[in-house]
């Protein structure tokens, strides 16, 4: 996030696309709400169901879904057309502002409504309120990111703020919601295949060197390495042949779970690093027990850049021990002489010596000041509350990007004539690894199912409760249908949590050709009644 959760109650409009955060960020959900009911802030969602932020909403936009850049370029044609665009900013810190206001020249309004599902008068109305906010948020999630175009929607929401000067004050900014508590520290700390800790590039000599003479070796790879989707695709013979997976169930998550089990057991070797025995597990041949986060020491990076101490409350069970402690044990088995950390905190002194932007952070300050927010480049400075501050941006000016709108890779047909897309409810977490083993949370949603509008219900003879099988190209699964008026004509819904009715035996990864994430809001299929 550019800016602080806190700041949203300081916002005059709060835009929301892509994302449900009552139900997949409930603490953030909830300062909007106050936001909304407290300060009088202006509330627009654009998604495909009427999510509960939704129904409270100044301005409802029910866009198809995979229609967020022709929605936002829609948009942006209003801004431009009615000059509601912040002209000082945009001349003062961005560039190839001509590009953007050249392509969108071109664009027909109508048409690219027409597109998005959503009525034109709806459309300058959001463009309207987002453009003459003194401060407007917007908020997105994978509701954006998981489509092969997903850099591009990226990109889009970008272009949306720039363009009306939304960056570099309080209660304003383009604020990505990860998806779980330390999404955002694992990519800090470089748990990407292209970079070292604060996305440094592992193609720089010039970062090679520093990070091979703090751990004293020779020739770190200048290679970029293969996500996690592009692994599974590399599982043969002549390629990939051992895979070492920490704390992720792929099994459930990743897409087209059927190629998944069979590449995963097709390895030479399966390690599984975990808290629990979980499906990807119960495949590996060796699985090694990890502490949980009560159970050790260390920092957590949240979605608002804000780096916070964890303290171990018990100690690990059985053999389990803390993740850093496996990793060194190995290491010194394979032959790497690794320092002798003697705890968490050696660990992070060594990183955030590496790390200019932790480089201010110290366990000590951080438990005196209940966290710090990067970027926090030495001792004396507080933490950064929000980026780009008077339009400073990290390549000097902002650029535009302008997007061309491209439909989901699979479109319906007549064999598949619904839309299915995925995502995450309230009351269970991910591939319920842990929620999964709480009485209450079972109980309120313990078993899988699809959400389907009435009218769709009406066209298949589907009632609230039935057992239903729903299809794609990729395989079948049977769940519980609840019918909800929530979700727009042709859409149907399931979340991917569950084992039994296993949302991504449907889908499919077809890859974004940047970031590689695959494309798990659209897939074909279909729907009928079981029996």
């Amino acid at each position: 996030m550019t800016n602080s959760i806190q700041e949203v109650l300081g916002s005059e409009v709060v835009f929301i696309i892509g994302s449900n955060p009552s139900e997949n960020h409930p603490v953030i959900g909830a300062h909007i709400r106050q936001a909304q009911m407290k300060n009088g802030a202006k509330v627009i969602v654009a998604d495909p169901r009427k999510i509960d932020l939704a129904i409270t909403a100044d301005l409802y936009l029910p866009i198809k879904a995979g229609s967020n850049i022709a929605l936002l370029n829609a948009m942006m044609k209003v801004i431009l057309e009615e000059k509601l665009h912040d002209q000082a900013f945009v001349e003062a810190n961005t560039e190839d502002f001509a590009a953007l206001a050249e392509h969108l020249g071109k664009l027909d309004f109508e048409a690219t409504c027409a597109v998005c599902g959503v009525e034109p008068d709806l459309v300058r109305q959001a463009a309207r309120m987002y453009a003459t906010a003194k401060t407007a948020g917007l908020y997105y999630a994978m509701g954006v990111t998981q489509f092969a175009s997903g850099t591009a929607g990226v990109m889009s929401v970008s272009n949306l703020a720039l363009l009306c000067g939304q960056l570099g004050r309080e209660s304003v900014g383009v604020n990505p919601l990860r998806g779980q508590n330390n999404v955002q520290g694992a990519c800090d700390m470089g748990a990407l295949p292209n970079v070292f800790t604060a996305y440094q590039p592992v193609t720089d000599p010039a970062v090679r060197e520093k990070f091979e003479k703090a751990w004293n070796v020779t020739g770190l790879d200048d290679k970029v390495g293969l996500t996690l989707t592009q692994m599974m695709e590399s599982i043969d013979p002549d390629h990939l042949r051992f895979l070492y997976i920490m704390g992720e169930n792929p099994l459930v998550s990743d897409p087209n779970t059927h190629h998944i089990r069979k590449a995963l057991s097709s390895l030479d070797l399966l390690v599984v690093q975990d808290i629990f025995l979980t499906e990807t597990a119960e495949l590996a041949d060796v699985v090694l027990p990890a502490a949980a986060f009560a159970e050790k020491d260390g920092t957590f990076s949240n979605t608002e850049r804000r780096v916070q101490l964890v303290r171990r409350g018990i100690n690990p069970p059985g053999q389990a021990l803390p993740d850093w402690q496996i990793l060194t044990r190995l290491m010194k088995t394979f032959g790497y002489d690794s320092p002798e950390y003697e705890k968490a905190e050696d660990i992070f002194n060594e990183m955030r010596a590496l790390t200019p932007s932790y480089a201010g952070m110290t366990y000590k300050r951080l438990d005196t000041l209940a966290g710090l927010q990067w970027p926090c480049p030495n001792e004396e400075h507080p933490g950064t509350k929000f980026l780009h501050r008077d339009g400073k941006f990290s390549r000097g000016k902002a650029i535009f990007k302008p997007q061309n709108y491209t439909p989901p890779v699979e479109e319906v047909d007549p064999d598949y004539p619904l839309a299915l897309t995925t995502g995450r409810n309230l009351y269970q977490y991910h591939t319920r690894t842990m929620t999964g083993k709480v009485e209450g949370l079972t109980a309120k949603a313990g078993e899988a199912y699809v959400e389907i509008g009435p009218n769709t219900a009406a066209q298949y003879g589907i009632e609230h409760g039935e057992m239903v099988r729903i299809s794609s190209p990729r395989g079948s699964i049977e769940v519980q249908a609840r019918v909800l008026p929530r979700v727009r004509d042709g859409l149907i819904f399931v979340p991917f949590h569950y084992v039994e009715g296993a949302a991504n035996v449907l889908t499919e990864a077809n890859l974004d050709p940047i970031c590689r994430i695959p494309e798990f809001k659209v897939s074909k299929a279909r729907i009928e009644k079981v029996g």
